[in-house]
This record gives C-alpha cells, structure tokens and sequence, in this order.
C-alpha cells in the first residue's frame, strides 16, 4: 500500500494576564498568571491545531475558530482540537507523530510534562511514543524571557493511503 505523508507546523502565542488560568495541552497549570485569549488561549492544543489544519490543507485555527464568533468565547480548547481531529481524520489522514515546544520563562513545565503528553496523545488518537513535548526557557530575552508572554510551536506529519 502506498501512503501520501504531508508536514504541517503551528505556532502560537498568548500573554501572561493576572486573572485568568494557565491551562496548557488541556491540562490546568498552577501559576499565578494565565495566558489571555478568546478561548482558554491553550498555545499547545492551538499550534496543534494549526499544525494539522495546515497539512491537510484546511487553512488556520482562525478560519475554523474566529475570535470574532461568540460561540468561541472561552471555548475549551480541547473541543476544538477534536473537531480538527475528527476533519482531519474524516478525510483519511491519521497522525504519524507530533513535536511541540512551549517556551516559558515561568512556571518550570517538568512537573506537568508527563500529563500534558499524555493528554495530547489522548487527543490526537497517537499513542505517548508518537508524541515529543519539549519546555524551554526564554533565557530572559524577549516576551517570553520577560515573562510577558508564553509561545508554542508544534510540527505534525500526518499520512493516509494513496
């Protein structure tokens, strides 16, 4: 049998704000800063999400997703994630496997990486083994160094039979 591999990337990026949980790859993060957004501005399921869009093909979170739809308010990005999932899956493509970064200057991510790769695999119908969730500083430069901000950035590839 042969398969059609397509690479996709997703990127995102959200503010620190007083007042709003840190929820990241679905999972509640204890800090005493969220990150600040339409939905529950969730950086890995958003770059996720964006990553598999864009190698199927089927354009951008804020095209599926827009900050402008009341429905979107506060949305649960877990929710969102798996309506991409199921399009993405719809059309034949299953996940081969999936690499994220978070940079994050605060709070240290060890403690959670465990739950958060789990919940990701989860989500993407992937066993752990076809998901790699890397943390890293901002060595206090830039947005994320000065604790302003927090990114994350995840590449998939994704295959379906020919």
């Amino acid at each position: 049998m042969s398969l059609e591999y397509r690479i996709g990337l997703g990127h995102d990026t959200h503010r620190l704000v007083e007042g709003r949980p840190l929820i990241l790859a679905g999972i509640r993060i204890e800090h005493e800063l969220g990150l600040l957004g339409h939905s529950d501005a969730d950086i890995v399921l958003h770059c996720l999400a964006d990553a598999l869009l864009g190698a199927a093909g089927f354009g951008d979170i804020g095209e599926h997703f827009p900050d402008t739809d009341p429905a979107c308010k506060d949305l649960d990005s877990t929710r969102l994630l798996a309506d991409v999932v199921a399009l993405v899956e719809s059309r034949g493509w299953t996940l081969v496997n999936a690499d994220i970064i978070v940079h994050a200057q605060v709070p240290k991510l060890l403690p959670y990486k465990a739950a958060m790769k789990s919940k990701v695999s989860q989500l993407l119908h992937a066993s752990e083994d076809r998901i790699n969730l890397k943390a890293k500083t901002g060595e206090r430069v830039g947005p994320v160094g000065r604790r302003e901000a927090m990114q994350a950035e995840a590449v998939v590839l994704i295959q379906r039979p020919i």
